[in-house]
Formats: C-alpha cells, structure tokens, sequence
C-alpha cells in the first residue's frame, strides 16, 4: 500500500465502489443479488440501465445505497434531446446518480457545442433535484486532448464527476488517465475509474492516481481481498 490507501478503511473503501451490472441480460435474481450485496458492504451506490432503476429502488429501500442509471449507454451516439429525456425519466423513477456517456463522434469532429450542451443539459437537470452526475469519456477512444477538453467543459458545467470507461470499449481505465483526468479537473470534481477494474491491486492503483470511485462488478471480491489484506 501507499501513503493515500495506508490509512483506508474498509468501510471508506466500499463506500467508493459503484456496484456495477450493466449486461443487456439477465434475471431478477441478478438484481436481487446486485442489490443485496450493496447493502451488505456499503457500497456507493448500484449502476444498473434505465429500466432496472424502479427495481433497484424497491429493493433498496431505506439503504443509503444510492441508484445510479447509465444514460446514452454504452455509445452515447444518442441525441442531446434523447439524453435529456433519458435523464429526466430516470430520476422521475427514482434514480440519484446518473452517468452519462458523451457523444464521442461528435467530440473527435470538433463538434464542442453538441459535447458542451448535452453535459450542460445533464447538470441542469441534475442539479435541482439533488441527483449526482458524472460524464463518461470513454477515454480508450480518444486522444489525451480530447481528454484534457472533455474534463474541462465537464469542469465549467459543474458536473460532480468524470468518469473513465463504460466497461463496453476497447479498454477499460488506466492509471494514467485517471491522473490525467485528476490533474484537470483538480481537487473538488469526482474521479470515476470504470472498466477492467476486477481486483484490489487495480482499484488502490486507481485510488491512489486521484479516483473517488470504483465503478466494478468485483466490489466484493475487492473489499473481500482488502479485509484479507489487513489481517
């Protein structure tokens, strides 16, 4: 361990976990299990799709487990009219984050206006009805620019956080792109590492490159190791 997770608690480390399942299958019992195990550990909150947030919210309730929906999900090559329509139904079924994935198209054309206004969007929204919101780059798709603009129009659109990856790409996130991210945003937005994070060496190498949160569907297998980890 190093000088940022020496002093980690358990509980701190859960609480930075998205607990993540976002596979267009599945049954009941998967939400069921998702859920659960939220609860249990003291996860952040749980990243499900758009239909899954009326479920989650009935099963988590009276947990200070929050429910977070993935808008645009995963190619964000909806329209800004689309997310935002999205996004308002979300929270209307309850959810209290939202992450939604960047229109990348757009952004590798220098079309800023049409990446500005739909993160614009998502925080006027947002805002009001006290919902987190975070914007996914999907930074394996883009150039350390393209990074560099993405966080900044996040940034002067006060968004909560920025996050990584869908976990849908080409890869996941990387330690590097994290301190990226970090380092632009500075200290008062969220860092959300997201994609390929399935053990606890992975996530405390995120955490200590500047992430404030997890996003994995390994949460308990990591707090699982890190509780081994301390024995």
């Amino acid at each position: 361990m190093n000088e940022i997770t020496t002093n980690l608690s358990v509980e701190q480390l859960a609480g930075m976990i998205d607990h993540t399942y976002l596979k267009p299958f599945g049954t009941e019992e998967n939400m069921e299990k998702l859920c659960a195990e939220a609860r249990k550990y003291g996860f952040a909150m749980v990243t499900i799709n758009p239909a899954e947030v009326e479920t989650c919210v009935r099963l988590l309730a009276g947990s200070p487990v929050r429910v977070g929906a993935a808008i645009g999900f995963p190619l964000g090559q909806t329209t800004t009219e689309c997310k935002a329509f999205e996004t308002r139904d979300a929270i209307a079924k309850g959810a209290t984050e939202i992450d939604t994935v960047i229109n990348i198209r757009a952004l590798q054309k220098g079309q800023l206006d049409i990446v500005k206004r739909e993160i614009e969007d998502m925080v006027a929204i947002c805002r009001p009805a006290g919902v987190i919101c975070k914007v996914i780059l999907e930074t394996c798709y883009l150039s350390d620019a393209e990074k560099e603009t993405v966080c900044r129009i996040a940034k002067e659109a006060g968004v909560d956080f920025v996050k990584t990856s869908t976990g849908f790409g080409t890869a996941g996130a990387t330690v590097e792109d994290v301190a990226l991210m970090r380092r632009v945003v500075g200290p008062e937005i969220g860092v959300k590492a997201a994609g390929g994070i399935r053990d606890l060496d992975s996530a405390l190498a995120m955490i200590q490159a500047g992430a404030t949160r997890i996003g994995t569907s390994n949460g308990v297998a990591i707090v699982e190791a890190f509780k081994a980890s301390l024995k």
